[in-house]
């Protein structure tokens, strides 16, 4: 099982976390420029729906509205990616044992790979916000909600990138996850509408995701309008984080599905 020296292996802990984000760094095309591009699509394709028509969610503009929920859906995209990708890659190509045998604590090896994981999602968060700031203008209404929600945001899917990737035996179990977890809670969380557009059963389903409310607090940040509490949304936060960094230190320190 992994082991700590001292309080922290911060040498192994740095060296872990630099080797992910180098490993997505040496391959920026792919990881940080496409997702840009694919968000940009995603963005051109609702301006293009419009037709010039400016239709308006409160007292903004949907296209400003819309852009926040881009760059949040990019941030946790990614972030799961990484993790996800990570792990699992190691498992088929049978090297997770270099992971393993050095003497690294459950929760060092959980915070290396979650911090590759937050700075791959943040910095796709940042290339993509730029992005979009040539088309629409985002002001920042609230910046500490803006970084608390992407942080937090990138956090969980890291955390569930981990789960995923360590339950994971062959890229179709990933797949599935992310078909049938990660895509729908995204793309049913107000990225692209507001919720109170939805009738009222659709308004108590989608209060009951996650991925809500990281979306909800991330775009009050630019906009100062939010369709939720924010209060609740920073304790949903927090404690679906605990929530899964518990379970992933159990899976780590257990073992489960990394050795025999």
């Amino acid at each position: 099982m992994p082991r700590s020296v001292g309080a922290v292996n911060w040498i192994g802990l740095w060296t872990l976390t630099r080797r992910e984000i180098r490993r997505f760094l040496k391959v920026w095309v792919q990881t940080v420029a496409a997702p840009v591009v694919t968000t940009l699509l995603f963005y051109s394709v609702f301006a293009l729906a419009l037709g010039g028509v400016v239709r308006m969610v409160g007292d903004v503009p949907f296209l400003v509205f819309l852009g926040p929920g881009l760059v949040m859906m990019s941030i946790a995209q990614n972030a799961f990616a990484n993790t996800s990708s990570s792990v699992l890659v190691s498992k088929v190509q049978g090297n997770i044992v270099d992971v393993l045998m050095p003497p690294l604590s459950a929760g060092e090896l959980a915070a290396a790979y979650v911090m590759g994981g937050v700075a791959r999602g943040l910095l796709v968060g940042l290339a993509t916000a730029a992005a979009i700031w040539i088309f629409v203008p985002l002001g920042l209404y609230a910046p500490q909600f803006i970084l608390f929600h992407a942080v937090a945001a990138a956090m969980l899917l890291s955390l569930l990138g981990l789960i995923g990737g360590i339950w994971a035996e062959k890229f179709d179990h990933m797949a599935a996850v992310t078909n049938f977890i990660v895509t729908p809670l995204s793309f049913l969380s107000g990225t692209f509408y507001t919720i109170d557009s939805v009738p009222p059963a659709f308004r108590f389903i989608a209060h009951l995701n996650p991925f809500f409310y990281f979306i909800d607090g991330f775009r009050y940040g630019f906009i100062g309008q939010t369709d939720g509490t924010l209060t609740t949304g920073i304790l949903v936060m927090t404690g679906a984080n605990l929530v899964l960094l518990a379970v992933v230190l159990r899976m780590l320190s257990s073992g489960y599905k990394l050795k025999a």
